[in-house]
């Protein structure tokens, strides 16, 4: 039973409250810096950490435990944990009968698992999972924080089921400082999703499939709405490269280089026939652009960020756009009109109440009502004080559904030709790419430095700051090398910060069945000395 918009079903002033915290591919000290302090004021009023990660982080640090697995194997660590939990009876045998079904098969799904089956799969000493599985499922509330190493896999969305199944099997859900909490990746991605910014569903996550759902769309917006989902990102480069699609708007998004082997990527967008580009910079995608749409920072437009939390906020205009820059919703207003559909919205606020007429979460929200400090919905109605946490009572579908998850390897281990695995993330100074046009914020990590084991580094004959070739099947760059025990032997590390190290031109564009979102975190790689 997933959680369905992949919202955090918690919020983030619990944390400092929690009694136990299960950080899962997430480095949130740095990713997520203002929860990752949060987390920190947990631990120091006594919270109990357990950290899932192959790499040393802050938080691996202080955890009480730190599984330190092997890259790829958390579906077969979470069946383990589940097994240890029912070996010892530490389900909530209450919650599991009045709030779930599907309960068998999961039992004989992780029956599968043993501690010394798991251990060999994922390199986690037996006596740690033991701990780990004792801390989380004894607890009176515990929460699960998930981040892109669950997701950018070929199995993310698997990640995220069995995620559910072990909240639920510890009744850790549906109450105060606990739940699954994804960290959302940037300020708006959850308000992008609620908009409808998926290619199945219209605003709200209503299923564009919905005879009644395009029939309350189309009354509203006087346009015939298709019944087939759209194209998720890596189809819609497929379709570009076989002229299907002949045109793309790109907005706030730098795919040239944040996106899986990016010369495929470049590839297709060269290919379009019309390429358009609406950013606050010249982007590496932009430069490819036919039409450049310059648009207004957060600082320059009024509207609203939806955060990970489910919080809708105001967003204040402060000053006037610069330059040739206008506000996001008024080029798309002036296109659309243009285009000969008039968009005749005179604020971010008359928007507001349309989104609140047509998607239930938001139907209780207006302009005024946000305030300073928003509101987290589902806001049913205008009395609604908003919603702290999710599935209190019931979930939306009725019953939690345990979903029995298989054990799946990468798309692409490493081997003889490529023995290295390469996983990729972010940096503190830096976020996605855009950061580095911040003469500050690069000054503070102005060049990559791709991490590897001292083991390797030995063998390999590479000393500490020296700059290596790195090649992957579908490409090559070069780069500084930190020699570090942060990361497992036979592990490199690499942000994805630097157009002069672009680290996707390595990644695996193979990608998850139901999100299709790419597999960052493993492809197979070596590491050769510039001579």
């Amino acid at each position: 039973m997933t959680f369905g918009s992949g919202a955090m079903t918690n919020s983030i002033n619990e944390i400092p409250d929690s009694k136990v915290l299960l950080i899962i591919g997430s480095n949130p000290t740095e990713a997520h810096p203002i929860i990752g302090t949060k987390m920190k004021q947990a631990v120091a009023r006594g919270a109990k950490v357990v950290a899932v990660d192959p790499r040393r982080t802050e938080m691996a640090d202080v955890a009480d435990v730190w599984l330190r697995l092997r890259p790829g194997t958390d579906i077969a660590l979470i069946n383990g944990i589940m097994n240890i939990i029912l070996a010892n009876g530490w389900e909530d045998k209450k919650f599991i009968a009045e709030r779930t079904e599907g309960f068998d098969q999961l039992r004989e799904q992780v029956a599968k698992f043993p501690p010394e089956v798991v251990s060999k799969i994922t390199g986690v000493p037996v006596d740690q999972l033991i701990e780990a599985a004792r801390i989380y499922a004894t607890a009176e509330s515990a929460q699960i924080f998930y981040t892109l190493g669950i997701t950018e896999h070929i199995y993310g969305t698997d990640n995220v089921m069995i995620l559910a199944d072990l909240s639920m099997l510890t009744g850790n859900v549906g109450k105060v400082n606990s739940g699954v909490n994804p960290l959302r990746g940037q300020n708006n991605v959850q308000g992008a999703c609620d908009m409808g910014a998926l290619p199945d569903v219209l605003p709200g996550y209503q299923k564009v499939t919905s005879p009644t759902v395009r029939a309350k769309f189309e009354a509203a917006w006087d346009v015939p709405i298709k019944s087939e989902p759209g194209l998720m990102l890596p189809d819609m480069l497929e379709a570009a490269l076989s002229h299907e699609v002949r045109a793309m708007y790109v907005m706030g998004e730098d795919p040239v280089l944040t996106d899986a082997d990016v010369n495929h990527v470049r590839e297709a967008l060269e290919t379009l026939d019309f390429l358009v580009v609406q950013n606050i910079f010249l982007s590496e995608t932009a430069k490819l652009a036919d039409v450049v749409l310059p648009a207004g920072s957060f600082a320059e437009k009024d509207g609203t960020f939806t955060n990970t939390e489910r919080r809708v906020q105001r967003v204040n205009k402060a000053i006037e756009p610069i330059g040739h820059a206008r506000a996001d919703w008024k080029i798309i207003c002036d296109l659309a009109t243009r285009m000969g559909y008039p968009f005749a919205y005179a604020s971010p606020a008359d928007v507001m109440q349309e989104i609140a007429s047509l998607t239930p979460q938001y139907a209780g929200i207006t302009f005024e009502r946000l305030g300073r400090k928003g509101l987290q919905w589902p806001v049913p109605d205008a009395e609604h004080p908003g919603t702290k946490f999710l599935h209190e009572g019931k979930f939306a579908r009725g019953k939690g559904l345990f979903m029995a998850i298989e054990y799946q390897v990468p798309d692409e281990p490493p081997d003889e030709e490529y023995p290295l695995l390469l996983s990729t993330g972010r940096r503190l100074s830096h976020y996605n790419i855009s950061t580095r046009y911040s003469e500050a914020l690069d000054s503070y990590a102005p060049e990559e430095l791709a991490e590897l084991n001292p083991e390797d580094a030995e063998r390999l004959g590479i000393k500490d700051g020296e700059r290596v070739k790195v090649a992957s099947r579908r490409g090559a760059l070069e780069t500084k090398i930190r020699v570090t025990d942060r990361v497992l032997p036979g592990m490199l590390w690499m942000s994805f910060h630097y157009k002069e190290s672009p680290a996707n031109v390595l990644t695996n564009a193979a990608s998850d069945k139901v999100t299709k979102t790419y597999e960052y975190k493993v492809c197979g790689v070596k590491v050769s000395k510039l001579i």
